[in-house]
């Protein structure tokens, strides 16, 4: 069966990282609107206007004074902006260190956009244009990669930032935030082949009914139906976006019948 396309970000650049300012006039008519995914992060900054999108089938809109970011896997289209005046940064996942792609990841709902005020607005916008200067003023130099790679850093941290302190309702650092992250993880991992609730409890080393309660208080829902959540997201993606049948769907998803 064909597959979802997937945007490899070193068919466009060996630095890991390319960033790009779109501005009101921008001509969006000839952009090809085809869902694919990524093997890498993208962010989006807006300082004016807006900008929407689907992500994993969800409608997602981007005004203006907002972050916004997908994760590789999930298929998208690309963004279509309205009078928008902002930034676009891919980067690599190799340049995002664990705690910062934690920040990332852990929500088990799709990502919302991030509130910013002025002040930080304003702060984002000076290093991303400083890190789009670098990056061509640079080329030549020897610290070139550590340049860009040190300022592309501090706007993943600032990112990661902003969005845990958006998280308001969920506690930072507890063990219940932990085993929802590593579930989560877990779940992305080994959806097609492991489909027990048991058996995710036993590779967190607890017990079936601590998961269950865990899973259920953090996120209203339970272990079962996050699984069938991912299996079912999973689906519609090959789908919508694959000429598979059901039953290669179904096969490729685990399911013998």
């Amino acid at each position: 069966m064909n597959s979802i396309p997937v945007d490899q970000l070193h068919h466009k650049t060996s630095t890991g990282l390319q960033i790009a300012s779109f501005r009101p006039d921008d001509n969006q008519e000839n952009r090809e609107q085809i869902p694919h995914r990524d093997d890498h992060y993208i962010f989006f900054l807006l300082k004016s206007g807006s900008g929407s999108l689907k992500v994993d089938y969800q409608d997602i809109t981007v005004s203006g004074n907002q972050l916004y970011y997908i994760l590789p896997t999930q298929v998208h289209y690309r963004i279509k902006t309205d009078r928008a005046e902002g930034w676009f940064l891919a980067v690599d996942v190799s340049l995002i260190a664990p705690d910062l792609r934690d920040a990332f990841e852990r929500q088990v709902g799709l990502q919302v956009p991030c509130q910013l005020n002025k002040q930080e607005l304003k702060q984002y916008s000076i290093l991303l244009n400083l890190l789009h200067k670098e990056s061509l003023l640079r080329k030549n130099d020897k610290f070139y990669l550590a340049i860009i790679h040190s300022l592309a850093q501090s706007f993943l941290a600032m990112a990661a930032s902003s969005y845990s302190a958006q998280e308001k309702n969920r506690p930072a650092h507890t063990r219940s935030a932990e085993i929802v992250r590593q579930f989560k993880d877990l779940v992305a991992a080994h959806a097609r082949t492991s489909k027990s609730p048991s058996a995710y409890a036993s590779k967190l080393n607890i017990s079936l009914g601590h998961l269950n309660e865990t899973i259920k208080k953090a996120t209203g829902s339970t272990v079962s139906y996050w699984i069938g959540q991912e299996l079912f997201s999973e689906a519609k993606r090959l789908l919508n976006y694959t000429d598979a049948d059901v039953k290669q769907i179904a096969y490729e998803l685990g399911y013998a019948d």
